[in-house]
């Protein structure tokens, strides 16, 4: 899935937009997505001058991102009228920095449903190597 079609299903935008490409998915069940961590990016200024460092949060954002196009696609929802919001974060462990250069590679696991909560378990990736982990909550939302 490129880019225009990520546009698509999610309302973020550059610099915002932090899912590059899916990669796997499997309708109700899991997604995988992959993020190019690239030296241009805005937040790279200020985080870390002379040590760039991908903003922890934003590696969440990224997982969350990637929850939000696995409920979209599986559900064939009205995008033009819903949101889907990041509602909450368990056990999030970060295991190693993610850097200018590096390939992210995301996964998300859909464990439960009520309504229009969503649990998800998400880990993400850089050269086999799981840089973070966590528990994320999603909720989808009329606009």
């Amino acid at each position: 899935m490129s880019d225009n079609d990520i546009q698509n299903y999610l309302p973020h935008r550059y610099p915002f937009l932090l899912i590059d490409k899916i990669l796997n998915f499997k309708k109700h069940d899991f997604l995988k997505a992959q993020k190019n961590v690239s030296n241009n990016e805005p937040f790279f200024q200020g985080h870390f001058p002379g040590h760039p460092v991908f903003p922890g949060v934003l590696i969440l954002e990224s997982m969350a991102q990637a929850t939000a196009l696995l409920d979209f696609k599986s559900n064939e929802r009205d995008k033009d009228g819903l949101l889907y919001y990041f509602v909450g974060i368990d056990k999030a462990r970060f295991k190693k920095p993610v850097v200018p250069g590096d390939v992210m590679i995301i996964d998300v696991k859909l464990n439960q449903s009520k309504r229009d909560v969503h649990k998800f378990t998400a880990s993400c990736m850089v050269d086999e190597t799981i840089v973070c982990t966590a528990e994320l909550l999603g909720a989808v939302r009329a606009k």
